[in-house]
């Protein structure tokens, strides 16, 4: 029976899985392949077709995130579910065609960027709210809703005003892709060659052209039209060059990088506020504090750029959020060459898994771990810099952490101040993982205007 004192959690497999036991559990729910061993020791080891590492020492995932980071490139399986959909683009691409995309790219999300882009992030609550508003007293699927306020943002942020755009077709596109491609397959995880094909992601061959083709024509659209005098995403990657090659990205970099920070861009940041809603609905103590903090700091007006600084409970909140519920909740690399980690061997082929879901809740990292604390992020000096990762770390940290952090605060700001959120009896969210950490059921819970 579920522990109701606690929020929904995955309970650890404490029995081994094997090879068909391992990959049914991969396309159920990845969380369900974490032995019960990864919060309770700095590594675990084993052979399911590949030989694999769990690492959930900060010492060790420093080592293979940023003092060795050339070693442990992106592992094959996941190029292989994400490169039909967004090529080599950043967040696939290794090596120098990485670094010199990361240099062209870094200034948009500089900070002056991200808070002109504030006001696109203000009105998107609004509309949520007034669509909550709407529903009265009946229960809303808060994952739904949240899916479709941040695609809201990253649609306007990315192709403002841009009619060829099509942002419904690629919103639809992005769900049909992930739910055709976005599983393992057993051929992933004997590790059989690239050129090998996957059934999943054959079948998704339509919706990924579909995206392709109209994110391109919204780039070609672009050009014959010229930037806005409020430049938007797509104006800055169009004018971003590396500063030292001056190389600028071809129209089938600037689409894939576009669809890139399309996808990743509104499913990590929406799933981080549903979860938010929840924990705050299931700890009325926890939303009834941060409530009080927006009124002291907002006096009942719309929250800004220039006042998160001082939402500090509110971010504490979706700081614990996304250590319950990471996003990502497992990175995956592989290993090129020999390497020790914890003192064991590391051979060169070897799949290195960081499970962030389980460092999160780590025994020896945290105190209480599957409880819902937010005050523990008061102190963050306290908390081991690679003992929390929702954004990841080292070089290859998410270069839209901050987009997403001012987003989700803006957005959660703007609806706890309208609204009380309660849970609804008898649904409560089940954490699944396929690509990302999301409620399988969805987040249903009943808001009353204040």
């Amino acid at each position: 029976m579920a522990d109701t004192s606690l929020p929904a959690h995955v309970p650890f497999t404490t029995e081994p899985l094997g090879l068909w036991g391992s990959l049914r559990a991969a396309r159920r729910n990845l969380l369900e392949i974490l032995p019960e061993l990864a919060v309770r020791q700095p590594m675990v080891s084993g052979r399911t077709g590949l030989r694999w590492h769990m690492v959930m020492e900060p010492g060790a995932i420093r080592r293979v995130l940023l003092e060795n980071v050339d070693n442990y490139p992106k592992s094959r399986a996941t190029k292989n579910i994400l490169r039909p959909a967004i090529g080599e683009s950043l967040f696939i691409a290794e090596g120098a065609h990485w670094r010199w995309q990361r240099r062209a790219v870094a200034p948009v999300f500089s900070h002056r960027n991200m808070a002109a882009l504030a006001p696109v992030m203000s009105a998107a609550a609004d509309r949520s709210a007034a669509r909550i508003a709407g529903a009265g007293e009946r229960a809303v699927d808060f994952l739904d809703e949240m899916v479709r306020t941040t695609f809201d943002v990253i649609a306007e942020v990315t192709f403002s005003g841009e009619g060829a755009f099509d942002s419904a077709a690629v919103h639809r596109a992005i769900d049909a892709y992930i739910a055709e491609a976005g599983r393992i397959s057993l051929l992933d995880m004997l590790g059989m060659p690239d050129w090998m094909p996957r059934p999943g992601r054959l079948r998704s061959g339509k919706v990924v052209g579909q995206m392709r083709r109209i994110a391109d024509q919204a780039i070609e659209a672009r050009r014959l039209r010229g930037a806005a005098d409020v430049p938007d995403l797509l104006d800055l990657l169009m004018a971003g060059r590396d500063p030292e090659s001056g190389r600028r990205m071809t129209t089938s970099e600037l689409r894939d990088n576009l669809l890139t920070f399309i996808v990743a861009g509104h499913e990590t940041t929406a799933l981080t506020l549903a979860w938010s809603l929840y924990l705050c609905a299931f700890d009325p103590a926890v939303q009834a504090r941060a409530r009080a903090e927006l009124d002291s700091v907002l006096g009942g007006r719309p929250a800004t750029a220039a006042d998160l600084g001082r939402l500090v409970f509110l971010r504490q909140i979706v700081d614990e959020a996304l250590r319950l519920y990471p996003p990502a909740g497992i990175l995956s690399r592989s290993a090129r060459a020999a390497d020790q980690l914890c003192g064991r061997e590391v051979r060169p082929g070897d799949t290195v898994m960081i499970p962030i879901y389980a460092l999160h809740r780590h025994r020896q990292l945290w105190q209480a771990p599957d409880a819902f604390r937010p005050e523990r992020f008061a102190d963050r000096d306290a908390i081991d810099r690679y003992a929390y990762l929702p954004f990841g770390d080292g070089p290859r940290i998410c270069i839209g952490a901050s987009f997403a952090i001012q987003e989700a605060l803006l957005i959660l700001a703007t609806l706890m101040a309208r609204f009380r959120f309660d849970l609804v009896p008898g649904r409560p969210p089940e954490p699944v993982m396929i690509l990302t950490l999301r409620p399988d059921t969805g987040m249903w819970l009943r808001a009353a205007a204040l």
